[in-house]
């Protein structure tokens, strides 16, 4: 399997709180072949839009947040992470070569994304360390786990680095505001009045995430 050169990505932050346990470089891909009613991240959806980015450039942008921000881990999300699965275990690999966590949010379950037939999806999953699984349903929001969009949705630990029962699960769910220039971006829970703000902002200032085309 011939690894990928470019990543067609939507958004990034270098260090955030919102997006995972602990302090995370957070990555948003570009399209999704999901659409959940409700979906925050409605202009993610479309594989046209975002930029084709190096895969090489991210990498150096994931080692310089390690250095500068001293970040645990990834996160990776969309759009749908599963829908540009060569690019996102390249960029997984790297992570772990530095010795950082991978998370990744989802639409598909699990059962279904082993079922899918491009190999990379297998080789992304083989790199993470937390799975959110399942599509974003907006009519059950979930209020007492961290990071979870919606009640259906699952969590999956695919190694020993995080537990269930590890304490940041319960603390409450954050948004972030940044303003760099003229830039304003939102990543975090989509809370309603998060959502409703998120409406309103210009279209290259959004970052807020799904929790993975899962919010979709």
């Amino acid at each position: 399997m011939a690894s990928p050169t470019f990543a067609r990505i939507a958004h990034w932050v270098d260090c955030t709180e919102a997006e995972g346990p602990g302090k995370r470089f957070a990555l948003w891909f570009q399209g999704c072949p999901m659409r959940c009613p409700g979906c925050c991240n409605p202009e993610m959806l479309s594989f046209d839009g975002g930029q084709m980015i190096p895969i090489d450039e991210l990498a150096d942008l994931i080692s310089s947040a390690q250095d500068r921000h001293n970040i645990e881990g990834i996160t990776l999300l969309g759009g749908e992470p599963l829908a540009h699965a060569a690019a996102g275990a390249a960029i997984a690999e790297h992570a772990q070569s530095l010795g950082l966590s991978v998370m990744v949010f989802s639409g598909y379950t699990i059962e279904e994304a082993r079922l899918l037939s491009d190999p990379a999806v297998s080789k992304l999953l083989s790199c993470t360390d937390i799975l959110v699984d399942g599509r974003y349903e907006k009519d059950l929001p979930d209020t007492k786990r961290r990071w979870i969009g919606s009640t259906n949705q699952r969590l999956h630990f695919l190694t020993d680095r995080y537990r269930a029962d590890d304490s940041c699960w319960r603390k409450k769910n954050t948004i972030e505001i940044r303003l760099v220039g003229s830039e304003l971006s939102v990543n975090g829970f989509p809370a309603v009045a998060a959502v409703g703000l998120w409406k309103h902002l210009p279209q290259r200032a959004r970052g807020q995430h799904t929790e993975a085309s899962a919010r979709k």
